[in-house]
């Protein structure tokens, strides 16, 4: 299973977030909360994972996340309207 790291250059990897978030957009435009458009992604990426890669390669994934996670990479500061 790849990571989702080097999406420059990479036609699929960029269609396919720009995919998400025109849906994500959509969603908080309709006046669903960004945290619940969080939990569905999460749920729905995690769900497919599974069924792609199987248990142990996505525990060994959400694993990796952990020090990405603590280490501020997914921090993004923006303002919420």
């Amino acid at each position: 299973m790849q990571a989702f790291e080097s999406v420059e250059g990479d036609d699929a990897r960029m269609k396919a977030l720009n995919y998400i978030l025109e849906a994500w957009e959509e969603g908080t435009g309709s006046g669903i909360a960004p945290e619940l458009m969080a939990y569905a992604a999460l749920y729905t990426a995690l769900t497919d994972l599974v069924a792609s890669f199987g248990e142990d390669s996505v525990v060994s994934l959400v694993n990796g996340l952990v020090p990405r996670v603590q280490k501020g990479e997914f921090t993004v500061y923006r303002s919420r309207q």
